[in-house]
């Protein structure tokens, strides 16, 4: 079969616009994304103590997320941190978060994404997030050391808004 010059172009198009159309599609296939309530009862923080209340909005962003902290610490203080990174294990700035001023995201399946978290180049903490297959619990289980030297072993269980 020989190919048109007009052909060509034609595939070429329709090829380039299949991609554009299936890339928002694949974003939104990602059981990561959506709005997530801390459930503090079925939460373990060690060192303590759980958060007041929590909430993570996890959006899609290009290639990867945009991620959206919030907290209610039990002082009473607020704690609001974001970023947006890919899933591509590079380093991606942080905004907010005492413990880490860039994260490295991975998809290891799925349904399980890990976040390298580091401050000042030296790994703080490793967080794993994996979604049930009923996509309406999420768990994150943070292991590592905090901005204060104490070693972390965070078990927090979001519920699906």
């Amino acid at each position: 079969m020989r190919l048109t010059t007009r052909s060509l172009a034609l595939t070429i198009a329709c090829l380039g616009l299949s991609s554009i159309l299936v890339r928002p599609a694949l974003a939104q296939g990602d059981p990561q994304v959506g709005v997530w309530k801390l459930n503090v009862a079925k939460s373990k923080y060690t060192p303590g103590p759980v958060p007041k209340s929590g909430t993570t909005k996890i959006e899609a962003a290009g290639a990867g997320v945009k991620v959206t902290v919030d907290q209610a610490l039990p002082d009473g203080t607020a704690r609001h941190f974001e970023f947006t990174a890919n899933y591509d294990g590079k380093d991606s700035p942080v905004i907010g978060n005492p413990d880490a001023d860039t994260v490295a995201r991975t998809r290891v399946n799925a349904n399980t994404v890990q976040t390298v978290n580091k401050k000042g180049g030296k790994v703080t903490t490793t967080q794993t997030s994996e979604v049930s297959a009923d996509g309406k619990t999420r768990t994150v289980t943070t292991k590592g050391v905090n901005a204060s030297g104490e070693k972390v072993n965070n078990v927090a269980v979001y519920d699906k808004q």
